[in-house]
């Protein structure tokens, strides 16, 4: 089933490239998405089997994969609207649609692989369904921003490609070759020291990237700018967490060796410094899509703090990335209608949203109370926990400095929304605000109140799955 998936999607994507006709790609389109809620019905009920070698349903890829699809969905439909409103030529179109598929399935793909050449392949993948995104509208700023994230991203594969080089060089000294997570697993009491720190160096750095983390945070934020905002969506959502399933299972190997403390404190640095990256970008930020994608950042940094502490922050930081998921892709999507409304990103030229669309407005002022883990969000429990995690492993100093840079951020956040929905904008022509059809917003809503009620109210069955997912990481 996992090859006819694959097989389907990428036919599905060949011919939106190939074809003209709108109702066709509509079609292709609704064909895909049943693709997708169909692949991720059968995953969930081949829990923990494996599939063409290469692939494993295990916990941590069916609750991301569950997540992407939950997402994509919404994505698909916001795409269309946003493609029949922007009156864009059949050529455009069938790029865009090929492309956002291609990006889906590779996600998809790298979510279950059990390898980590299989995940680096697809996450390549990504990397060149995301630059075809970005470079949508090509103008001159679309091009800027897609060579800067093809340069940092080619730099980034290249990285984790070295690293799993220095790895199948540590794994040879225990007399293997097979990088799969289980094998690495069998024999990682003799992996060579020096070659596997160098690899998970390496291989650290390079999906850093993907996840929005300091040192390559810069690739994420002008693609999430540039391209469409449904694309931006998933760009700030899914793949982020694409750049943690790589982190994450090679982390889950180095945990088992005497290279465990080691590798925290590589995670804590990075962390600390997306913090403070996203904290300083936050207070000057006048681009609505850039701030949010500068609070991506700093949930990547929350989110891998969590990891490095253990304990609880380990549950903690796998709810976090999944509630932040639909938090940030609802705000995407509610951009679309802020965009509409003003025809600015700048939050100088953009205010009073409240009058013009109270439905979109409450969506933003929702999503900001999630954003910044403000009760009754739910990324205020996994938040609380991670933060339990550091006082536990007595990291009080680094906790306070982390609190204080984070009652910042939601400062310059609080205060750019409240410009946004509450203070008129000076000049601006209300006859030619057009009508917002609130039922537009009933996606967004959907995602916030999803993230809500795992945070505060979890199924017993997506507790046991996140419990399961880290139970290979020491206590």
């Amino acid at each position: 089933m996992t090859a006819v998936y694959l097989i389907s999607a990428f036919i599905i994507a060949g011919m939106l490239f190939a074809n003209r006709n709108t109702i066709i790609n509509n079609i292709l389109i609704i064909i895909f998405g049943l693709v997708q809620i169909g692949f991720t019905f059968y995953a969930c009920s081949n829990y923990k089997n494996s599939v063409l070698q290469y692939f494993t349903f295990d916990s941590l890829g069916l609750l991301l994969l569950m997540t992407l699809t939950i997402i994509s969905i919404p994505a698909l439909f916001h795409s269309y609207l946003y493609i029949a409103r922007h009156d864009e030529t059949p050529q455009s179109r069938a790029i865009y649609f090929s492309a956002i598929v291609f990006l889906i399935t590779s996600i998809t793909a790298a979510y279950l692989a059990n390898h980590i050449a299989v995940i680096w392949i697809f996450t390549e993948m990504t990397t060149l369904s995301a630059s075809m995104l970005i470079y949508h509208h090509r103008n001159k700023l679309a091009l800027e921003g897609t060579w800067k994230y093809v340069f940092i991203c080619a730099i980034s594969i290249t990285f984790v490609f070295i690293g799993i080089l220095f790895l199948s060089l540590a794994l040879q000294h225990a007399g293997s070759s097979d990088l799969s997570f289980a094998n690495l697993m069998e024999y990682k009491d003799s992996l060579n020291p020096f070659w596997l720190r160098l690899a998970f160096l390496f291989i650290f750095t390079g999906f850093t990237a993907k996840l929005g983390l300091v040192p390559m945070y810069t690739a994420g934020i002008d693609a999430k700018d540039k391209a469409p905002a449904p694309a931006g969506a998933l760009l700030a959502s899914v793949l982020m967490n694409l750049g943690f399933v790589g982190i994450f299972r090679i982390y889950a190997v180095i945990s088992q060796t005497s290279l465990f403390h080691w590798a925290n404190l590589i995670i804590f640095i990075a962390a600390f410094l997306s913090i403070f990256v996203a904290t300083v970008y936050m207070t000057k930020v006048m681009n609505i899509k850039r701030m949010f994608a500068y609070s991506g950042i700093e949930h990547m940094g929350i989110v891998m703090l969590g990891i490095a502490a253990g304990g609880i922050g380990y549950y903690a930081a796998i709810l976090h990335i999944i509630l932040h998921a639909f938090v940030k892709s609802s705000l995407f999507f509610q951009f679309n209608q802020l965009y509409r409304t003003f025809q600015s990103k700048s939050i100088q030229y953009v205010g009073n949203y409240f009058k013009y669309n109270p439905t979109g407005a409450v969506v933003l002022l929702l999503g900001f109370i999630s954003a910044t883990a403000m009760p009754p969000s739910g990324l205020f429990v996994s938040e609380f926990l991670i933060f339990r995690s550091l006082f536990e492993a007595k990291f009080i100093v680094l906790l306070i400095v982390v609190l204080l840079l984070l009652t910042i951020v939601i400062w310059a956040f609080g205060k750019n929304i409240m410009k946004i929905l509450f203070l008129p904008v000076q000049g601006i022509d209300e006859t030619k605000i057009p009508r917002i059809n609130p039922w537009e917003s009933l996606t967004q809503y959907l995602l916030l109140f999803t993230a809500i009620w795992l945070g505060l109210n979890p199924p017993s069955i997506f507790v046991q799955m996140i419990q399961d997912a880290v139970k290979i990481l020491p206590k």
